[in-house]
This record gives C-alpha cells, structure tokens and sequence, in this order.
C-alpha cells in the first residue's frame, strides 16, 4: 500500500492527550502516528486534546480524524460520538463497540453469550471479594490502570475502596499471557507477554525491561491458531472495526481465556499491535495508513457511508 491515496483522506487530525489517566500514553502514541502518517505523504497534524474539544477539532478544519486517545472519553465512544455529529470520518470501532469493550462488565457478557471463555468473576462487596486470591480492575479504564493482584483481606483494606461498582474481581487464570490484534477484520501473530513480576499491570508495561515479549509467541501451532481464531471471534462479536486488540490467557493444556477486548491499542513503535504487524511484514508507517483507510462514520447518512 502505498501513499498514494493520501489525497483522499483530506487533512487529517490525530487526536492524542486527552485528559484521562492515560494521557501521556496517548501523546506517544499520537506522536508516532503522526510522524508514520506525514511519512507517508498524508497531509496531517497533531491535535492534543484539552479543555474544549469540539472548538479545537473544528478550529483545525480537518477532513478525517485518526483516534489515538486511550481511556475517559477517548475511548469509550464519548469523542466518536461527538465526531459523529460533526460528520467527521474517524478510525477505530464506532460509538457502540466503543462504549460496549470499555466497561468491561458488558463486554464479559458479550463474550460469554458468543461462546467465547472468559475468567471466572468472583463477587466484590463492600468489605471485598468473597475470596481470594483475585485479580481486581476498574470496570472502565485501560492500559492496565489500576490492575491489582490481591492475595488477602489485608490487601484490599491496603487499597481503601468504597465504591466497589467500579471495580470487579476475576480468578487469577495461569498461564501464558498473550494478546492478539485484528488488523481489517485479519488477526495478526500472536505476541506473548512475560513480565518478570507475574503481573501485566502499568508498571510491568510501561517500564523498561520489567516485560519480555516473543512474537510469535512460544505456544504449539494449534494454540497459536486458536487464540487468533477467538481474537476474531470476540472483535466480531463487540462489533469493532479498526485495529483492535484482543488479551488473552492460555493456561496449560486448556483453552485460551480472554481477558478483555481494546479498541484503541497503544500505537507507539514499541506497543504490542506494530510488534505483530511487524512479524506479519507490515511496517509501522504502512500500519497507521492501514488503520486510516479504514476511517468512517457509524451512523453515515442515508445514501452510505462516508469515507
């Protein structure tokens, strides 16, 4: 694929900051994308994120927007929603499968009635999980915020929760982590994830050497395909489109588990989905115009859908 087609996507705005939790993730990831698509050609500039959304969005009188913002309002519909009613094509899953993958309680419902394996959930009340150990996580965040290990009581009392509708707890699933990305509806290989710690939290991913990767990972053929099978399987059934990414749990001997569905994966050069593309021949620069091409509206008027 070539940049070519630059023409047709207009002036494109990648949108990065935010004001989430992941902010500075999504910066990078904004970053590298704009430097992979001016690469290429594209007509593009950066617009990071900050009090008044819509004003900055139109101020930059943009054609297209490629969606690099991770967390709050970036990621659970809420900016494709409001990109909608500017009848701005955007990359990425639209308002639905946006809002559906980032609580991950409705995804984990989804995903179980699609046949598809999930880790077990434990029950969480106010005075904590009725067991333990279990793996604790807020409902709505990503890149592993807030992602605990707990063993005991004396664990959660540590933590000082008081609204636990925002958090759910899982049986801890052992075995080889791995995650999967659908690139067009086409899994890529799967890249295994080996934190010295033993967990995958902020830490172990955001910290240099704290995580080894393998790409493919070092699983059999048949589990390797597998997993890419209901990576496929589990982005169908939320109804995502783009680039997203599937996490998954492969414990010895037993089926893969899937442990969550991200729509907006980090796009820096080292994140996981441009690791896979680049064991499958895909350059991170032909990556991002992949995911570009791809850009649309959910809700396109009438006589179809613009791209």
């Amino acid at each position: 694929m070539s940049g070519g087609s630059a023409t047709n996507f207009g002036r494109v705005g990648v949108l990065m900051g935010g004001t989430s939790s992941e902010r500075e993730i999504s910066l990078r990831s904004g970053n590298a994308v704009l430097k992979a698509l001016l690469n290429r050609g594209i007509d593009a500039m950066g617009i990071d994120l900050t009090d008044n959304w819509p004003a900055q969005i139109r101020a930059a009188n943009i054609q297209t927007a490629f969606i690099a913002l991770h967390g709050t309002l970036g990621e659970d519909g809420c900016v494709q929603g409001m990109l909608e009613i500017m009848r701005i094509p955007y990359t990425g899953s639209g308002v639905t499968a946006s809002a559906l993958c980032m609580d991950k309680k409705l995804c984990k419902q989804v995903l179980d009635r699609a046949g598809l394996t999930t880790a077990t959930s434990i029950p969480l009340l106010s005075t904590g999980p009725i067991r333990y150990p279990v793996i604790l996580k807020p409902v709505a965040e990503g890149s592993s915020v807030g992602l605990y290990r707990l063993e005991n009581d004396s664990d959660w009392q540590a933590l000082n929760i008081t609204d636990v509708e925002y958090w759910m707890a899982e049986i801890p699933v052992k075995g080889v982590e791995v995650n999967v990305s659908v690139l067009s509806g086409q899994a890529l290989p799967v890249v295994e994830v080996a934190p010295h710690s033993g967990v995958y939290d902020f830490v172990s991913k955001y910290t240099a050497g704290a995580t080894e990767y393998f790409c493919p990972a070092r699983l059999p053929a048949e589990s390797l395909a597998e997993c890419m099978d209901r990576a496929k399987r589990a982005a169908d059934a939320c109804g995502c489109s783009g680039a997203p990414r599937v996490d998954l749990i492969v414990p010895d001997g037993g089926e893969p588990v899937i442990l969550e569905v991200n729509t907006i994966p980090g796009m820096t050069e080292t994140s996981l989905l441009p690791k896979a593309a680049a064991r499958a021949g895909i350059s991170f620069d032909e990556l991002c115009e992949r995911i570009l091409l791809q850009a649309t509206l959910e809700h396109a008027p009438a006589e179809g859908k613009q791209t």
